[in-house]
């Protein structure tokens, strides 16, 4: 993701990840399915900030960026933050890598990826329209994740003119058909603990809107949140702040503030993204700053894939060179910072290196070879 945080690329439906969807087997399954890729525009680049004349132009205006300190972790750090996983955060038993790790015992690349990747808690993704049954997907999740006492994270991805009408378009027909979903939604969040990372891209990518309708986008992602807390208190909701070479973080905060994420636990930032985790962690404290609010306010970082940073050449597809970053945890050590996360599941191919969605073992093996350069 580059422009836009992150983009889901349409294999039969929409998803990342694991996918929760309806396919058939019951609606108390849930299924991989797709991947969350990264959007066709360089790094850095900053979307215009005026609407956009077309819901299919989405080259964003390239302007310098200023560069944001980092914030540079010990050796010994960055050795327990890349290897030490918590305990508490939910690995879904059923996605594109555990498949292939099951179905291939024998390939060489197996003991790496299934150590490295397939072992790993990571999201599940809801990212079909389907209010009939979604309560019952995410219940289901969320009853797994109860019965051993770890926390999963899911991600509702179904906003109307999502992706601005590009690889990933879809969801909801409408905001009113969304806000029905999301009461749905809400409906499985259980009792227990869980992270929702609500509708990657929903914020840093509105500049497509025209203004009553971003204001009006914006008023049910506000409802969102309300509705989510309220059927369980014990949820953690996130807002979209895009990542650290998109907007500028107070430009950031005040789309944030409109969504009424002041109102939240805080925000997300890096999915399906590249950059470092010290250049997100300066721009999400830069971000939470600007936006105000309670001092309880923190940030979550996807680092899936952020293990060297982004690629020098702007290279969005599954660029080489790329590794994954520091393992998921809930324990960042990190003042304001909630939590490490693998939004994005290293392997599921942005469409070059495989077909996009895809699970791809070359990839994934390249990916986990190796230790990162820089986290």
């Amino acid at each position: 993701m580059v422009a836009a945080a992150s983009v889901v690329t349409v294999v039969g439906t929409v998803t990342g990840m694991i996918a929760a969807l309806d396919d058939g087997r019951g609606s108390d399954q849930a299924r991989p399915e797709v991947t969350h890729v990264p959007s066709r525009v360089p790094l850095p680049a900053v979307p215009s900030p005026a609407p956009s004349p077309s819901r299919t132009a989405r080259t964003p205006t390239a302007v310098p960026t200023k560069r944001i300190p980092t914030v540079s972790p010990t050796r010994t750090e960055r050795k327990q933050r890349t290897t030490t996983v918590s305990s508490r955060l939910y690995r879904h038993p059923d996605s594109q890598v555990l498949d292939w790790v099951r179905a291939n015992p024998g390939d060489p690349r197996t003991a790496l990826i299934e150590s490295r990747i397939a072992d790993r808690p990571a999201a599940v993704w809801f990212a079909d329209y389907s209010p009939d049954t979604v309560a019952a997907r995410v219940r289901a999740v969320t009853a797994g994740a109860a019965a051993q006492a770890r926390v999963p994270v899911l991600v509702p991805y179904a906003v109307p003119d999502r992706d601005c009408g590009g690889a990933s378009q879809g969801g909801a027909p409408d905001l009113p058909a969304y806000d029905g979903w999301i009461d749905a939604f809400a409906r499985g969040l259980g009792s227990g603990e869980v992270i929702v990372i609500l509708e990657p891209d929903s914020i840093a990518q509105s500049d497509c809107l025209r203004g009553a309708d971003r204001a009006a986008r914006f008023a049910s992602l506000a409802r969102a949140g309300r509705v989510l807390k309220a059927a369980n208190p014990r949820a953690r909701v996130y807002y979209d702040a895009g990542h650290s070479g998109w907007n500028p973080p107070a430009q950031q905060a005040a789309l944030l503030k409109q969504a009424g994420a002041a109102a939240s636990d805080g925000i997300f930032s890096n999915v399906s993204n590249f950059r470092t985790t010290a250049d997100e962690i300066a721009y999400d404290r830069q971000v939470l700053d600007a936006l105000g609010g309670p001092a309880s306010l923190g940030a979550v970082i996807d680092t899936s894939r952020n293990g060297n940073g982004a690629p020098p050449d702007g290279q969005w597809c599954d660029p080489a060179g790329r590794k994954i970053g520091r393992a998921p945890t809930l324990a960042t050590g990190e003042p304001r910072i909630d939590a490490y996360l693998w939004v994005k599941l290293p392997g599921e191919s942005d469409g070059c290196k495989g077909a996009a969605g895809t699970f791809t073992p070359s990839y994934a093996y390249d990916l986990a070879r190796g230790p990162s350069s820089s986290s």
